[in-house]
């Protein structure tokens, strides 16, 4: 039983639990943004095989649920640099590593729901952009305030680890 004691030690120490913190706003975004793209590509497939001439348009649908990755990223390289993780000096108290984890998890958890759910209303903007070209930029301003949630939840997650 002593053994299992001091495996958990080691593995549950401060500069882990931020280090988990970390990966966490950088995974989990990411896996949402790579399934919202991948919805808004699917949908633009089908859009160019009947007119290729739409291909330009239909970019900034297809972007826009990349950014809760990158909104992921700067929160965690943020952990990394303010625990002093990224130095390697960083001895953090279990404590301390777990603020980082608990203030990773706005924007993972939120990043990752928000670039799904961006992905899904952006596919249905390359829709309207299949019959009414002209009508577009209401897609992309629809899309867009889903973003709005990914860029509250940074916001948290910054504030909280700043």
């Amino acid at each position: 039983m002593e053994i299992w004691a001091e495996i958990m030690k080691g593995i549950f120490t401060g500069n882990n639990l931020a280090i988990a913190g970390a990966a966490l706003a950088t995974i989990l975004p990411g896996i949402g943004s790579a399934r919202g793209v991948n919805m808004v590509a699917k949908a633009t497939a089908g859009l160019i095989s009947e007119d290729p001439n739409k291909y330009g348009k239909s970019m900034l649908l297809q972007a826009l649920p990349m950014t809760q990755g990158i909104y992921g990223m700067v929160a965690a390289f943020l952990i990394m640099i303010t625990s002093g993780i990224m130095g390697g000096d960083a001895a953090l108290a279990v404590g301390e590593g777990g603020y980082y984890l608990f203030a990773a998890c706005p924007i993972a958890f939120g990043g990752l729901y928000s670039a799904i759910k961006q992905g899904e209303v952006a596919a249905a903007g390359i829709s309207v952009l299949a019959k009414r070209p002209d009508a577009v930029g209401k897609a992309v301003i629809s899309a867009s305030f889903v973003e709005l949630y990914a860029i509250l939840a940074l916001l948290i997650s910054l504030l909280l680890i700043l």
